[in-house]
């Protein structure tokens, strides 16, 4: 026969809870909330993707984004950007606006295999060096 659970544990000192040191606290559980995440809970809150290490450097008020794009990645896009009309070509030499793609600032990352004529708000020295290297220009607008 059912019996209340409420009149079922009268009398009783723990009420089904095992031994009288169980239910004790926050500590019977390891801490409350978010407690042990990168100590004796690590597994689990690894497991639900629930890691949050804290945080890391500023974020400076006063810096100003600047799009910039490698020299190697316009020297690899050349020939798409010749057939899309958004370069043209004069002799050998591949003439284009960077500021027409959104690109502040050209950069001087990866190969340059093609003679180009950029100009461009602004170049690193490593970019202007190895645009001027293949006989190409980089001019500052």
């Amino acid at each position: 026969m059912p019996v209340n659970k409420r009149s079922k544990y009268r009398g009783s000192r723990t009420c089904g809870g095992g031994t009288h040191k169980n239910r004790r606290g926050a500590g019977n559980r390891g801490g409350r909330g978010r407690a042990g995440q990168r100590d004796h809970r690590f597994s689990h809150f690894y497991l639900k993707g629930e890691i949050s290490n804290g945080k890391h450097g500023f974020i400076s008020k006063t810096s100003v984004p600047v799009s910039a794009l490698d020299v190697g990645e316009i020297d690899q896009m050349a020939e798409a950007l010749l057939r899309e009309g958004l370069a043209t070509r004069e002799g050998d030499l591949i003439a284009l606006d960077a500021a027409e793609l959104g690109i502040e600032k050209v950069l001087g990352g990866g190969r340059v295999t093609h003679k180009m004529s950029i100009s461009a708000r602004e170049f690193s020295e490593r970019a202007r060096t190895k645009i001027e290297e293949m006989g190409g220009q980089a001019t500052t607008v």
